[in-house]
This record gives structure tokens, sequence and C-alpha cells, in this order.
């Protein structure tokens, strides 16, 4: 494929179509050619996204006409995208944030920080879920250790609820509460144990903050081990990973708003045995649009933070 690569976005009107826009347009080798919107068709890109430079026009999102772009980013709501793949050219690049392909055979599933060797040239990514992110920047360095299956307590901003009005993205029912929805059987529970390898239990939550997601994950270990210890195979891990960082406080949602990267602290109990680890991303950025745009410059052969810096 040429560069630029001309790119499609499917599913523009989101909060995470808009950061998408906005990230294609950062990244030097690509062009955004097609921006589908059935609810905007016919508005100006620059009318959701002010940083747009170009002329673009939304258009709707219509499953019978074919997508003439090397790259198509899919963002549709969980069930509808399998319409559009058929739609795009064989050799595109096709990178599906729904819930579609994240156990689709001939689909990569894409935590870049784990799965880059099988991301590159691969032309079918499934980007995983925000919660999911969020699950596997605490947990995947120290499955080998752990003795018991994981509790993970998350709690997201409302915008995690999309742009659609529910009682998850109220703001009125939100403030000055906490809101558990799904306690058993979440989707992100049986995608995170899947591509883990490990049975995980999730409990998600919403409260009353616009963006990000606080992720508290406890397990038992094999055997003792000091903090510094855990912080070594944590580091290790993420050594050649720009957009996971290692702390050594404790990390706070307001640290990675309008961040590509996740920050991940730690905790170990007085005897060793117990481990606590935390991690926060932006739910719409690392947990979403910046993790797609990883995902393309692992699968294209750039840099991972190429457009991202």
């Amino acid at each position: 494929m040429p560069s630029p690569y001309t790119v499609a976005l499917i599913g523009a009107r989101g909060y995470v179509g808009r950061e998408l826009i906005r990230l294609i347009e950062a990244h030097p080798a690509l062009e955004l050619v097609h921006a589908a919107s059935r609810g905007l068709a016919g508005r100006p890109v620059a009318e959701l996204t002010p940083t747009h430079q170009g002329g673009l026009r939304f258009v709707t999102t219509d499953p019978e006409a074919p997508i003439d772009a090397d790259v198509v980013f899919l963002a549709l709501p969980n069930g509808l995208s399998e319409a559009y793949v058929a739609r795009c050219r064989p050799e595109a690049l096709l990178i599906d944030l729904s819930t579609d392909h994240r156990f689709a055979p001939g689909w990569v599933y894409g935590f870049t920080e784990r799965d880059h060797p099988a991301l590159r040239g691969a032309r079918r990514i499934s980007n995983p879920g925000c919660y999911a992110t969020a699950m596997q920047c605490a947990l995947w360095p120290i499955l080998d250790h752990l003795a018991s299956r994981p509790v993970c307590f998350g709690v997201s901003g409302y915008s995690g609820a999309g742009t659609r009005p529910t009682p998850k993205n109220d703001p009125k029912r939100l403030a000055d509460n906490l809101l558990p929805y799904h306690p058993a059987g979440h989707f992100h529970e049986g995608e995170v144990s899947h591509h883990l390898g490990q049975p995980v239990r999730f409990l998600p939550h919403v409260a009353a903050f616009f963006r990000g997601i606080h992720l508290t994950a406890t397990a038992r270990l094999k055997a003792p081990m000091t903090l510094e210890q855990v912080q070594e195979i944590y580091k290790s891990a993420y050594a050649q990973a720009p957009f996971v960082r290692v702390i050594d406080e404790l990390p706070e949602v307001k640290n990675i708003a309008h961040q590509n990267h996740a920050e991940v602290g730690l905790h170990v109990s007085s005897d060793g045995l117990e481990l606590t680890a935390m991690s926060t991303v932006d739910n719409l950025l690392k947990g979403a649009a910046s993790q797609a745009i990883q995902n393309l410059n692992a699968a294209l052969g750039f840099d991972q933070a190429e457009g991202l810096r």
C-alpha cells in the first residue's frame, strides 16, 4: 500500500470517533478521505472536530456501498461491523473497535504491548475494549506468579457509555453517586479471561467524571515477593512499551485524562503474598482510539509512537 495511506472511518459520531479523526489527521502517513455517520451526514467534519483542516463532510453509513480506502477503522456499535467488512478491499487494513471480532478466527487481537509480533503485517485487527485494556495492563506481566483468580474492581467515566442517553451517562443520576452495572458476566470479563488464559472476575462501575478508568486488581501470589521484585517484573515487561508507565505512586484518573498512555501502580501486602495492581487509562484514547493507532503502526511497520507523540 502507498503512503500516505487513505483512511475511512465508519462510525465517526461517537466520542471515540472524534478522537480517531484527530489522531488520524495528526499521523504523518495517514489521510482521512471518508468519515461515515448516519446522524451527521452532509455536515462538515470540522463541526465535530475543529482540528480538521480540510473540507471533508460526513457521509451516511451505507452498508451496501464499497469502501475504497487503504485503512478502515470500524467504530460502530456492537453487532454492526460485519456488513461493512464485506465492502472493504481484501487487502485493506481493518481495525474494529467493537466487540464483534475479539474472538474471531482470522482477526488478530491487538493489546499492542503483548501482541506486537502478531500484529506485524496483519490486515484484520480487533481492538481490545477499554476496561479490557486496563485489566490487561494491570495483570499481564504477573500472570505466571499468581496463585488465585484475580478480582478486578473498575470505575469508568460516563463517556464509556457512549453518546446515546442511558442511566449510565446521565450526569444527574451520577452526581454524588457510584453506579454498579453488569455485576456478573460482563463482556470484558470473558474477553480478558480468554486473552490472558487466566480466569478473571470483573466488577464494573461508572462514576460522575467524564473520561478515564481506574482499575484495581487483586490476587494471591504463589510465593512471597517484595514490592521491588514485583515492580521489576512489570518494568521489564513494559521496557519497550512507550505507552505503559509503571509508577511508584498509586495511579489517579486525572493524570491520564487526554493522555495516550496507561499508568500502573503496585502494592504488596506485608507478608508478600497479596498483590494489588492498579491501572488507569483514558477510555477514549489508550482504551480505544490511540491503541487503534498503535495497532495500525505495528501492522504497517511504523514506530509504535508514530502520530501519538
